[in-house]
């Protein structure tokens, strides 16, 4: 094949009848070409998100070497990848169709393509580098799914237009000089045999990649900027959708089932329960509260990634916050409330099913999640309305399936008409409108009788940063802390209406993150990056205070319902934080493959490979100290995660 043939006087009349020593071929020159160029496109890349994550790179001359060298490696498995397509048309095409100017033209634009692949991946890393401090990891692969939202999202935030067309004026340059540079350098012509030889050699080296090489190689230092910085942004793309669900029992430690199953049982036993059957698998109890049942409306409010750190009341001094900051002071604050994971859905499995996070994927996006034992139907038992008010559509990361599945009514962004939206973006309407959809569905709720359960999910925190001008004093798309004022101003909005409905005086409104605003840190896992504030407001039922202890998000349903004296059957991981025993607390933190657990000062890691870690965490920056492996927390730590990977395979979560 030639992908790119020499000029008419480079060849004689006998070298176009057949494959002859002399003639020149791309069946190897424009592959090669291409890989060179995606090394080298990667590795200006790598020193860009290097340069981009500053001083939080550890920079001693072991580390780089170890970055740039680990780096180039899996920059060579990456390009072995992504030149299959040109390796294998090349070993396909006949020598005599090559020369075709019309089969030049496609394969040059294909050629053509490729390079704009590679630029875009490129400038797509910072963009995600920006916003997620890593490389393409599970989130990347999640995005690819929601493109609507996604590219939206995109086209808000930047100037989506000027970037492409830079991108295709500089693809065109690029693609053309290369193939003039791969003309003169061009490998001698080879015969279909030949061919099949050297496409033979190369699949054997794809397949030992695909077989003997994953992203654990990265994993060189205890800064996880640094092995970010090691990794392929185009391979972590493929390793992380390979990973998409990750078996507990195949990647992490664990213990027999019944040991496992009995450890469980007793680190969920709590004083106000006793267990149902005879099943020793089963966490199912049953929680008995005394005194009468309060019925009230629950309003819970979780807010797309409001860290602790945004409020005056956990030491923030930029005031973005003047609403929930007053509010703390009439309320119940939580100051030691651990996110469980990284993502919204993360955050709604936390406080909807109480569990604790399992490797992979978010049980909100898995398959057979229908049918859970979530809040919504504890209360939906206790003869409540339960509805997720959302201000996006709930197709989304598959949220509106799995809350109408479990329990909950689904009201949207479509049960508002265009006269009622003030503003939207492409994730969802402003939260004033939300709140305003929100209020009305209660309202109704409560006219019918019945107590309603109100779980409401923000959207407005969120790139763009976009909101409707004039509201606050910060302009809308200029920053993270304008759309926390704003989501701030709107919640303020919504208590104040509140007030002068006739059912606020039956109420509790919870508030609460869904997970921080971001998760980057020197460590795997720096706890700060995982610190979410809660309140409970509740003028003549809560009386306003703090509450110091260590709370995990699965917590929060339990506590809730103790608070409303219910007595009910659970299969809940959580406990009711006023009930438990002095010492027990404990937090779960995660991303999609390192599951954290901290107990005390202490907080031990599980990563795959079957590796466990315990640290001493700085609960201020995130940093953390390697020590000696506690062997009792560890294993605690895997009968958490095994348990609860385990139940909702086998179907134990089920209602």
């Amino acid at each position: 094949m030639a992908l790119l043939t020499p000029p008419d006087s480079m060849i004689t009349a006998t070298e176009r009848t057949g494959n002859v020593p002399g003639r020149r071929s791309g069946f190897l020159t424009i592959p090669v070409s291409l890989a060179a160029l995606l090394i080298i496109f990667s590795t200006i890349t790598r020193l860009a998100l290097m340069l981009k994550a500053g001083q939080n790179v550890e920079y001693g001359p072991v580390s780089v070497l170890s970055i740039f060298g680990i780096g180039l490696f899996y920059d060579l498995i990456n390009s072995l990848y992504f030149i299959l397509p040109l390796m294998l048309i090349g070993w396909l095409t006949p020598g005599r169709l090559g020369e075709k100017k019309g089969y030049q033209w496609v394969m040059h634009s294909l050629v053509f393509v490729m390079m704009f692949l590679l630029l875009l991946n490129a400038v797509s890393e910072c963009v995600f580098w920006d916003e997620f401090g890593s490389r393409f990891n599970f989130i990347a692969v999640d995005y690819l799914v929601y493109t609507q939202e996604v590219i939206g999202n995109i086209r808000q935030s930047y100037p989506i237009e000027v970037i492409l067309g830079l991108l295709v004026v500089l693809s065109v340059f690029l693609t053309l000089l290369m193939l003039r540079v791969a003309n003169r350098l061009a490998f001698s012509s080879m015969r279909f045999g030949m061919r099949s030889l050297a496409l033979a050699g190369y699949l054997i080296l794809v397949v030992a990649a695909f077989v003997l090489v994953d992203n654990s190689t990265r994993q060189f230092s205890k800064n996880t900027y640094n092995n970010e910085l090691a990794g392929n942004g185009m391979y972590e793309l493929f390793a992380a959708y390979r990973n998409n669900e990750l078996d507990y029992d195949q990647f992490y430690l664990r213990l027999s089932d019944r040991r496992a199953s009995s450890d469980i049982r007793s680190l969920v036993k709590t004083p106000e329960s006793h267990f149902l059957g005879n099943n020793p698998f089963s966490i199912e109890r049953q929680i008995v509260n005394s005194g009468p049942e309060l019925h009230k409306n629950i309003i819970l409010i979780s807010v797309e990634s409001l860290s602790a750190d945004f409020l005056g009341s956990f030491g923030n001094k930029l005031g973005v916050t003047p609403f929930l900051d007053s509010l703390a002071r009439e309320s119940l604050l939580f100051t030691n409330l651990y996110a469980t994971g990284t993502r919204t859905v993360r955050g709604l499995e936390a406080l909807s099913i109480c569990a604790p996070p399992t490797p992979g994927q978010s049980i909100v996006r898995r398959p057979r999640n229908e049918g859970l034992f979530s809040m919504g139907n504890v209360l939906k038992s206790k003869g409540y309305q339960t509805q997720f008010v959302y201000g996006g559509y709930g197709y989304f990361d598959n949220m509106g399936y799995f809350f109408e599945h479990n329990g909950y009514q689904v009201v949207d962004r479509a049960a508002l008409s265009k006269e009622e939206i003030d503003y939207e973006n492409i994730w969802g309407v402003a939260d004033e409108n939300l709140f305003e959809l929100a209020s009305r569905q209660i309202s109704l709720a409560t006219q019918a009788g019945k107590p309603v359960f109100s779980h409401i999910m923000t959207t407005s925190n969120h790139r763009p940063y976009t909101y409707p001008e004039g509201r606050i004093d910060i302009p809308s798309h200029t920053s993270r802390e304008g759309a926390v004022k704003y989501t701030d101003f709107a919640i303020g909005q919504f208590i104040r209406n509140a007030r002068s409905k006739p059912w606020f005086s039956n109420s509790i409104f919870v508030i609460v993150a869904d997970h921080c605003a971001s998760s980057a840190g020197k460590t795997d896992l720096p706890v700060n990056r995982y610190k979410i504030p809660l309140m409970i407001y509740a003028p003549g039922l809560v009386k306003a205070g703090t509450m110091p202890r260590l709370m995990s998000q699965i917590d929060l349903g339990p506590t809730i319902l103790g608070l409303l004296n219910f007595s009910y059957r659970s299969k809940f991981f959580g406990y009711d934080i006023f009930k438990l025993e002095a010492g027990r607390e404990r937090a779960f933190i995660s991303t999609y493959q390192s599951l954290g657990y901290i107990k005390h000062d202490s907080l031990v890691i599980l990563r795959p490979q079957k590796q466990a870690a315990t640290f001493m965490p700085d609960f201020r920056d995130g940093s953390a100290k390697e020590s000696p492996i506690n062997k009792h927390l560890v294993e605690e730590a895997i009968a958490w995660y095994q348990c609860a990977s385990s139940q909702f395979r086998k179907g134990l979560m089920k209602k």
